[in-house]
């Protein structure tokens, strides 16, 4: 995960697809899809208005860039990309807004065209690098539609693609899988075939199925009594990262920075892996070391955080280009812990009680609350996110593609911390608020957290076998 400024941009010729005046006239006309949208979505959705409301554009858009090597046929290109489009159901849908309701359309397959314009050439990677981000923050817009955009930098010897969507079409899983997709594609679209595969499931399946069960449960539930008392003890709102950001609070909304790097190598990576596997894996090893280097940062005595998981509890999602995503709430009594042991013991347990909470969405959950979430921020809560993307198809080549998932860094108080297992290590990326005192308190963490790290891998215990 990384911005465009850190993603290999290479000078060359541009070209861009999106969908063809035609296809987003006949949209126009559609009636309404009776599927809803997801809670996350809709939250997504009336965040980005309210923000918007407020006086400042915010974009918020996830992307991914990656290498063609040879010579490219852009014809050819253009049928892969929207033979992809096709395949994921989410990307022919959108909203209208129906005074405060969203209401859903989505267009046949048959509709969808996509339109080339070639935006010439481009002598300097800066100057193309901002130009992209431009063109990605107005054609990925989260309160516009279509809300994606297709580009491929054409050079002697190869293309690089660079593709962003609205957040309410994609997640990280979905990201990481585009590289594979589209060579698959494009390889049998050159061989003039097509691709034997399954259409994926719907997206928007998965939104009506979810919010059916969401909508079933009220306030008494006792998934909502969790959170209640979970907000509770975050003081009424749900938690930032715990360290001293410098922000003011009577402040505009600031500018955010990326940090990002590797954490460890390959075999120290492994190594944290297999002391971390018999409590529950990395995740809870990064968790822990999180609880522990804030505990001592701040003295607090509590860590308190809201931890992504994916909700693709189907196999039939596994495929499927979407936000699967739920928050589970944890807390653990850092104070308590007397060694990284005891801490990757707590969060284990945490985990183990919480973890089904990230069924229910976090946006119904608020409106059962009757709290007063009216969001001015993009982030409703700051995260700290593990995935481990070695078993995504084509991960093993992403060094040699210059394949990347794009984070677009825009405005935010919130911290959002992202740890990816990739065949070369543990790599850290991090959008933070752009102050002074956010940037000396990250450099802290993440120094603390690779040291915390591999002074587990390397204090001479005998480590299971990976």
């Amino acid at each position: 995960m990384t911005d465009l400024q850190r993603c290999e941009i290479r000078p060359g010729r541009l070209v861009e697809w999106t969908l063809h005046p035609a296809t987003v006239e006949t949209a126009t006309g559609l009636a309404e899809d009776a599927r809803p949208p997801a809670y996350v979505q809709e939250s997504h959705l009336r965040t980005a208005r309210s923000v918007r409301e407020d006086g400042l554009f915010v974009p918020t858009w996830l992307g991914a860039a990656f290498d063609i090597p040879g010579e490219v046929d852009l014809e050819v290109l253009q049928r892969a990309l929207r033979a992809w489009t096709l395949r994921h159901e989410t990307l022919r849908s959108g909203f209208r807004w129906v005074g405060d309701d969203m209401r859903r359309f989505t267009l046949d397959p048959g509709a969808v065209r996509l339109h080339r314009e070639d935006r010439g050439d481009f002598s300097d990677a800066t100057t193309l690098s901002r130009y992209l981000q431009d063109r990605f923050d107005v054609a990925a817009d989260a309160l516009g539609w279509p809300n994606f955009l297709y580009t491929a930098v054409v050079r002697e010897g190869g293309a690089s693609v660079y593709m962003a969507f609205d957040h309410s079409n994609v997640d990280a899983y979905s990201l990481h899988r585009i590289p594979a997709e589209i060579h698959e594609l494009y390889e049998a679209a050159l061989r003039g075939g097509t691709v034997p595969a399954a259409p994926a499931a719907s997206y928007i399946d998965f939104c009506a199925s979810e919010r059916t069960d969401a909508d079933r449960i009220d306030g008494t539930h006792a998934v909502v009594g969790r959170w209640r008392e979970f907000v509770a003890r975050c003081g009424g709102r749900l938690p930032n990262f715990p360290v001293d950001l410098g922000l003011d609070a009577d402040g505009p909304l600031p500018p955010q920075k990326l940090m990002h790097e590797m954490l460890v190598d390959p075999a120290d990576a492994a190594a944290f892996e297999a002391y971390c596997r018999p409590h529950g894996g990395t995740l809870v090893g990064v968790l822990a070391a999180t609880a522990l280097i804030v505990g001592e940062l701040t003295g607090e005595p509590v860590y308190r955080t809201v931890v992504p998981f994916h909700t693709r509890m189907k196999s039939r999602w596994s495929d499927s280009v979407g936000w699967y995503v739920g928050g589970a709430p944890i807390e653990i009594p850092v104070a308590r812990a007397v060694d990284f042991d005891s801490a990757v013991r707590m969060v284990r347990a945490a985990l183990r009680e919480n973890r089904p909470l990230a069924q229910m969405p976090i946006a119904r959950v608020l409106r059962l609350l009757g709290s007063d979430f009216r969001p001015t921020s993009p982030d409703l809560y700051s995260i700290v996110s593990y995935v481990d993307a070695r078993g995504t198809a084509g991960s093993e080549r992403w060094q040699e593609l210059k394949a990347y998932g794009l984070i677009r860094v825009s405005y935010g108080d919130q911290v959002c911390v992202w740890v990816t297992r990739v065949h070369e290590g543990l790599q850290f990326a991090s959008r933070y608020p752009s102050t002074d005192v956010a940037y000396k308190n990250m450099r802290r963490y993440v120094e603390m957290l690779r040291e915390l790290v591999l002074s587990v891998t390397r204090a001479g215990i005998e480590l299971p076998r990976c």
